[in-house]
């Protein structure tokens, strides 16, 4: 039986560079988000503007890459903004999977170097209804589009351990997903604008951005993020994190699992378990034990891997027995 799961957070290595000064106003942290549009910006007028972060189209659909991408994503960092990339969906041109494939393989890809937000999804109104006559929701029923931008969502996770964040609006999600309340796990970039951000769509209890106006006195579009300028670094720099699951299979073999299930690789983890219930430690493959004690080092864990560990123990006839096994501050006790 399975019985236990727990995770760890781990402190991240890689700290936010260029971010000085503190911009916590009760509308948020500001920033801005650009595109081919909006032509050459001056970062570091931005920058001196009081922008703390900035949003780049990368692509659309799956055959156009801003030209000025590489540009403006790189000016941005260089003026000491967080930066994030997004891209514009086109439901009716090809699936979720293929967009984020062609997102990710043009400036999307989440980088752990602490100054890159998560990747954007941006799906709203169809903008082109008098090019390719499709509807506000480019004729796709609402559990077809709920579909699309999971398997988007799914694409871009599996690709960089990051929940991308969807920007969207109440009324677009209302229509053309039927509400969905299936992405919680994505934060929220909400376009309304005006002075407040009004209703959320399902799912949501909270913006995590907010584009308030389409311009404002910084470059491109005017938008706040909905915390401090320390959870903002931190949405861009997440802890690592590893998940510790163990199983028990009768009354003498234990297995003992750490997944990385955070975005960045973790180094150095160490398992200690100790057998209790009169039983000792008789079997351990890739870990050391003398007596009661096991234990079990991973030198390296890449993003996405796993390790697994076996023991085995010679216990008594009759009585409750087990292991306890400690993974940094995350305890389990396997007990049978």
């Amino acid at each position: 039986m399975i019985s236990g799961v727990k995770s760890l957070w781990l402190i991240a290595v890689i700290a936010a560079v260029g971010m000085t000064g503190v911009a916590e106003a009760a509308d948020g942290v500001p920033g801005v988000d650009v595109s081919n549009w909006t032509g050459d910006v001056d970062w570091a007028s931005v920058a001196s503007g009081g922008g703390k972060f900035a949003f780049v189209q990368a692509t659309e659909g799956t055959n156009y890459r801003n030209p000025r991408f590489d540009a403006q994503f790189a000016g941005a960092a260089t003026a000491g903004l967080l930066r994030g990339a997004y891209h514009f969906a086109q439901p009716h041109e090809s699936d979720g999977t293929a967009q984020a494939e062609y997102f990710l393989q043009n400036g999307g890809n989440w980088t752990s170097d602490g100054q890159t937000l998560p990747g954007v999804l941006d799906i709203e109104d169809n903008p082109y209804k008098d090019k390719n006559g499709k509807n506000n929701c480019y004729d796709l029923s609402a559990e077809d589009m709920v579909t699309w931008i999971k398997d988007f969502a799914k694409k871009y996770r599996q690709q960089t351990g990051r929940d991308a964040i969807i920007y969207t609006t109440t009324s677009w999600w209302q229509t053309c997903t039927g509400n969905s309340a299936a992405f919680k796990a994505n934060p929220l970039w909400l376009a309304r604008w005006g002075g407040d951000p009004g209703e959320l769509p399902k799912g949501w209890k909270r913006h995590t951005f907010w584009q308030s106006a389409e311009k404002g006195s910084l470059a491109g579009g005017q938008n706040s993020f909905n915390g401090t300028e320390s959870q903002l670094r931190s949405l861009a720099n997440p802890p690592a994190r590893v998940s510790v699951s163990g199983l028990v299979k009768g009354r003498k073999l234990y297995r003992v699992t750490v997944t990385n299930t955070g975005p960045h690789p973790v180094e150095n983890i160490v398992i200690s378990g100790r057998a209790y219930g009169g039983q000792k430690v008789v079997k351990a493959p890739g870990c050391k034990f003398s007596g009661t004690a096991v234990r079990c080092a991973i030198e390296k864990l890449e993003r996405g891997q796993k390790a697994a560990f076996t023991f085995t123990t010679k216990p008594k006839p009759t009585g409750q027995v087990g292991v306890v096994v400690k993974v940094g501050t995350v305890t389990l006790n396997l007990k049978s």
